[in-house]
């Protein structure tokens, strides 16, 4: 996992805005509906609601608004009927996306993810034309401020992780993909989870510059900005933000 962290798509930022928070709250809650609906409402029972109630906790979404999700995705008759839905395509210079997305409207997400990749010279592709450079992966990352890394190792592994690297101190700590909410619920009373979820990770990367660069940057920002879009992936090495002071 050397140089994971210089491309991974997590969400470390610090000081979110409250309402950049609510729109994470609302696509976990997406989660959570999609995996309630697929294996029922106890977390003990269902893996992937276990997982992402993980990824909730993570994100600091209160646990009251986890249940409340839960309950409401498990009432019968409630709530909007969401489908999960994936889109593959190019952007410039060929760098390989993969959109998952939540949604009502198959339709409305279609033409407005289609939009994105149209506006800055990209092209939506078929289903499977990228997802082959991509291996799906538990990622759960660990702030690593003060931590010992032969300790950190052995917990992780012990708690059944595969792989566990420190990079720009923080450790990521790679799982199976059905692992990751069991080994993020063995760590998290000793630790602080900056992020736990199943991701895509590239298996080779791309780098971008210039015009292509930026009209990338213009992609992905479109794309993260749609309230169906639920994770984007792709194999671009992008240029760390400067924080805001």
């Amino acid at each position: 996992m050397s140089g994971h962290s210089k491309w991974h798509n997590i969400q470390m930022k610090k000081g979110k805005t409250d309402a950049a928070r609510a729109k994470i709250f609302t696509k976990i809650g997406r989660e959570i509906a999609i995996a309630v609906k697929a294996g029922g409402p106890d977390p003990a029972l269902n893996a992937k609601l276990r997982d992402v109630v993980s990824k909730a906790k993570a994100n600091n979404m209160p646990n009251d608004n986890i249940q409340r999700s839960i309950k409401k995705a498990a009432g019968e008759g409630q709530g909007e009927n969401y489908k999960e839905v994936t889109y593959e395509g190019y952007g410039p210079a060929g760098t390989a996306i993969i959109v998952e997305c939540i949604t009502d409207n198959l339709n409305r997400t279609a033409s407005d993810v289609r939009h994105c990749f149209e506006k800055h010279g990209g092209s939506l592709g078929a289903s499977g034309c990228v997802s082959w450079m991509f291996d799906r992966k538990g990622i759960i990352v660990i702030d690593g401020e003060g931590l010992d890394e032969d300790e950190v190792m052995m917990d992780a592994l012990d708690a059944g992780a595969a792989d566990v690297a420190l990079n720009d101190g923080y450790f990521e700590i790679e799982t199976d993909p059905n692992d990751v909410g069991a080994v993020s619920e063995a760590l998290e009373g000793k630790y602080t989870i900056e992020s736990a979820e199943a991701t895509l990770v590239p298996q080779n990367t791309t780098d971008p510059e210039g015009d292509d660069l930026e009209r990338l940057q213009k992609i992905l920002d479109m794309l993260e900005e749609l309230d169906d879009v639920n994770e984007v992936s792709h194999n671009a090495n992008l240029p760390e933000e400067e924080e805001e002071e």
